[in-house]
């Protein structure tokens, strides 16, 4: 499993005026409604923004440690994923995705000044911090040689011309998102086997999975752990079936990749031996 940065947040700074990427997104007239600094640091931002009439939360691991416990409008997430490892970076795209209202926007600010990638060591804290590129495929908003911002809204609130009969790259706004990545998304199935039934969807449009490349089937994977948390925080299951179907002749009746996380539950069926050997009854069960 990749490291944490331990010292990302030694790259915070203190203000007395907007970060440039907040006067950015102000000037734009794109902060509205309930909005959350996400990666606050020590909260400048947040505190001018609230000087300026906007109603605003500021969460941050190590200076604002309190979990938001809401959705909001408008998510800022300023300089965050240059600093961060790419799990580390994945995991922030989930969180956002999850706090995020199904009408709201998210934005995120990124250097595109770094010349190298890598650590190197903090001139006051002397202390080895990471910084590296990031590109996102969201809608970009702004750039100029120092900063790029990119504008995120929900998978399921945009429509695309493309595969316009997959239900899976257009899938219904109403539906409700359990988490996105860059690459991936999660939803509830909707006809499910058990109770929090979950699909886990590459964005690509794509049949089988093995025609995911790798870094696609890795984001897949990364999601279903993710995914089997947060199903676990909510329906406490007793079990999972995890399953992929591939092809007509193996059930699959919808030709975009899924992967099914299946809650299991004590008795929720009268003998469960043999687990996904059951799609095919006959062999379900067996003796060693």
């Amino acid at each position: 499993m990749t490291q944490a940065n331990q010292y990302s947040h030694l790259t915070a700074k203190e203000r007395d005026r907007l970060s440039f990427p907040a006067r950015i997104i102000k000037d734009k007239s794109l902060i509205k409604g309930e909005v959350l600094d996400f990666g606050c640091g020590l909260g400048s931002d947040v505190e001018l923004l609230i000087e300026k009439g906007f109603k605003v939360d500021g969460y941050d691991k190590h200076y604002f440690p309190e979990y938001p416990k809401k959705k909001f409008d408008t998510i800022l997430c300023f300089y965050v994923l240059n600093v961060l490892l790419p799990e580390e970076q994945t995991k922030v795209l989930i969180e956002i995705s999850r706090l995020l209202k199904p009408s709201g926007s998210a934005y995120f600010a990124v250097r595109r000044d770094i010349r190298y990638e890598g650590y190197r060591t903090h001139k006051i804290h002397k202390k080895p911090t990471y910084q590296c590129n990031v590109k996102l495929p969201y809608k970009s908003v702004f750039l100029n040689d120092n900063c790029e911002i990119y504008e995120y809204q929900h998978f399921n609130q945009q429509t695309s011309p493309k595969n316009s009969n997959c239900p899976f790259c257009n899938p219904e706004p109403n539906q409700e998102l359990i988490a996105e990545t860059a690459i991936t998304f999660a939803i509830y199935d909707k006809f499910p086997v058990n109770k929090g039934h979950a699909l886990i969807i590459p964005k690509r449009h794509c049949a089988s999975y093995f025609d995911l490349n790798l870094k696609e089937q890795q984001a897949c994977w990364f999601m279903v752990n993710e995914v089997k948390k947060i199903i676990e925080d909510q329906f406490h299951p007793d079990g999972f079936n995890v399953g992929v179907n591939i092809n007509g002749s193996a059930g699959q009746t919808i030709p975009h990749v899924h992967i099914h996380l299946i809650p299991r539950y004590i008795n929720d069926c009268e003998d469960p031996t043999g687990g996904v050997r059951g799609v095919i009854p006959s062999k379900q069960n067996y003796k060693y």
